[in-house]
């Protein structure tokens, strides 16, 4: 491919590493991070060396940052952003301060001179938003209360970036020469900074929705999506001109446009430029890690990482703490924070400029903040696998298991919205039932309504015997979980045979699996109401409600059947796909026959 364009080539590089990394990743449970930080590595100029341009792809590949931040302010209404003033200005100052505050004295005490202690602290602090929402957005962070709070901290943090870039040209050799002249400067840059916010609340206030409905009015899609993308790029450009977060310009225009009547269609336009260009950065993140500087300095590099993440994930732990966030939530929100963050590229690069830093110490803080970016998806991964299941059940109501012997003629096992439904049936008829559930936080609330369930995991045999599952006379299978719900036939077909099993399926698969082991009491959980809408829909469109009620029960029946025909072939796909092809055919045939049967008998103008 000698002579193909450049942007050819660097394509089909880009997009070959990430379509091999990412879903490789994913599928060994590490996630689509550590997938494309690892394609960057591996095509990096320390990797293939198939890509050496890193620092322009650096800087085009945080556009998909801007655009991220533009979509998490269009779902911020200004009423709730408002409502964040607290969270972020005092949450917020306290992690940039405290963290700052902590790194400053640290590397202070090591004999770093107290300039480049200062901007390293500050730089250090700050953490990486594109991870961090990524990993939110991924596990529905965003809406809990640990999610908005990292949200509010990561706003602060964009905002804190400017008064620390401005204190870079104070703090070096130019200061020291001519400081009046830097004081000016920095006056003259503050009021551009408020001049330039002020304009874009008021142009987007103003100018904003006219334009859009300008556009939307040409009625082409096409140029709907370039505008949305110009809009983006332009905010952007123009804090980028002043010296402000590109980041922070886009948040502020998606807020003002998140009450707009376009809001959905911009999110619509935006989310797929936003995915691939995060991507991307996440693929230069990889590719700027300089494995030179790691070789060089193996041990104080180790130092760094170490020595920052422990002082920061003290610091946010305790923040966390005060916040009053859930036990569980505290680990994930604590590793979010404390790696690295994109920003401190741009303060430590600006300080090079400034003469605060040699080039030699930037390129060390720089690697120490890429490794810490890789390495915070690995620690979720850990902290996942090893660390949250034991701490899944801490601070939650401590439940005593079920002690007292039961001699009700029904078992209950699962309290969920399923078995809740066959409970309170059975409870309006008189009929008593022996309820077992796991979950301290469902059983607290049932409680909490007169109902009396019990503590305790069916799939145990001890407490199935103390349930009365001896002398009951069926079990109603209710367990979200499909391996519990196997676990709990085995055990009560070999320990209770008598009882009769009526059953919850999940899916067809759960369903086979229920039918091989016997039980043909078995409901699909969502089948029947899905008829039922079915019906509903038939009737809004005029069909008379018996005729919409006799097609629903006759393909309930076909579906029946058709499972039936089925359940034998389960384990040989081809043989099933000829078997529902065969009984669509017929049922569609059928109903054919029937709707034209209809129509003659029907009186005319029946539906006029």
């Amino acid at each position: 491919m000698e002579h193909a364009p450049a942007w050819l080539v660097n394509s089909l590089i880009y997009l070959g590493a990430a379509v091999f990394a990412v879903p490789l990743s994913k599928a060994l449970g590490l996630g689509s991070i550590i997938g494309y930080l690892a394609a960057g590595i591996a095509i990096g100029p320390w990797g293939l060396g198939l890509v050496t341009n890193v620092e322009d792809i650096l800087h085009f590949a945080e556009f998909g940052v801007v655009l991220m931040l533009f979509l998490v302010g269009l779902e911020l209404e200004p009423k709730r952003l408002w409502s964040l003033r607290r969270p972020i200005f005092g949450w917020g100052s306290a992690q940039v301060l405290g963290c700052a505050a902590l790194l400053f004295v640290a590397a202070y005490a090591a004999g770093v001179p107290w300039k480049i202690s200062l901007v390293a602290a500050l730089g250090l602090a700050l953490s990486s938003t594109a991870i961090a929402l990524q990993v939110m957005g991924e596990r529905n962070l965003l809406p809990t209360s640990s999610g908005r709070a990292g949200f509010s901290i990561l706003l602060f943090q964009d905002v804190a970036a400017i008064p620390i870039l401005a204190l870079l040209p104070l703090l070096g050799s130019v200061s020291e020469t001519n400081g009046a002249a830097a004081q000016t400067n920095t006056a003259l840059e503050a009021i551009k900074t408020i001049a330039v916010v002020g304009g874009i609340i008021l142009g987007g206030r103003l100018l904003l929705r006219p334009l859009l409905r300008w556009i939307a009015k040409s009625d082409t899609p096409e140029i709907f999506t370039a505008t949305s993308l110009l809009l983006v790029v332009a905010i952007a450009a123009l804090m980028q001109l002043v010296g402000l977060s590109m980041a922070l310009g886009a948040f502020l225009a998606g807020v003002l446009l998140a009450e707009s009547e376009y809001r959905r269609e911009l999110e619509t336009d935006i989310e797929p430029f936003k995915g691939l260009l995060l991507g991307l950065f996440f693929i230069a993140v990889g590719m700027s890690i300089d494995f030179g500087v790691i070789a060089r300095s193996p041990g104080l590099m180790a130092l760094i990482v170490v020595g920052f993440l422990a002082v920061k994930g003290a610091v946010i732990y305790g923040l966390a703490k005060a916040m009053g966030l859930a036990l569980q939530d505290r680990p994930v929100f604590t590793l979010l924070l404390a790696q690295g963050g994109e920003f401190a590229f741009v303060v430590f690069q600006a300080a090079v400029g400034s003469k605060v830093f040699t080039p030699e110490t930037a390129s060390l803080l720089i690697g120490a903040v890429a490794i810490s970016m890789l390495l915070s998806p690995l620690l979720l991964v850990a902290v996942d696998k090893l660390l949250l299941p034991r701490w899944a059940n801490c601070n939650l109501p401590q439940l005593e298991e079920i002690s007292e012997p039961q001699n009700a003629p029904i078992i209950i096992a699962g309290f969920g919205r399923y078995g809740q439904i066959i409970g309170r049936m059975l409870g309006a008829q008189g009929i008593p039932a022996t309820v077992l559930d796991h979950d301290a936080d469902m059983i607290e609330a049932a409680r909490s309504f007169g109902y009396k369930v019990f503590y305790g995991d069916a799939t145990r045999l001890d407490l199935l015997r103390t349930a009365g599952a001896a002398s009951a006379k069926i079990l109603v299978l209710a367990v979200d979980s499909v391996e519990q719900s196997l676990a709990i036939v085995d055990l009560v077909q070999s320990h209770f045979p008598h009882l009769e099993l009526v059953a919850r399926a999940r899916d067809v698969t759960h369903w086979n699996e229920l039918r091989d082991r016997g039980v043909t009491r078995v409901e699909r959980e969502v089948f029947e109401s899905s008829l039922r809408s079915a019906r509903t829909v038939l009737e809004l469109l005029g069909l008379p409600p018996h005729e919409a009620r006799q097609h629903a029960m006759r393909f309930r029946q076909h579906n029946l059947d058709l499972f039936e025909q089925m359940y034998p072939h389960h384990k040989d796909r081809a043989k099933v796909i000829a078997v529902i092809k065969q009984g669509r055919q017929q049922l569609e045939e059928q109903m054919a026959k029937e709707r034209a049967l209809q129509a003659e008998r029907r009186p005319a103008g029946w539906n006029d």
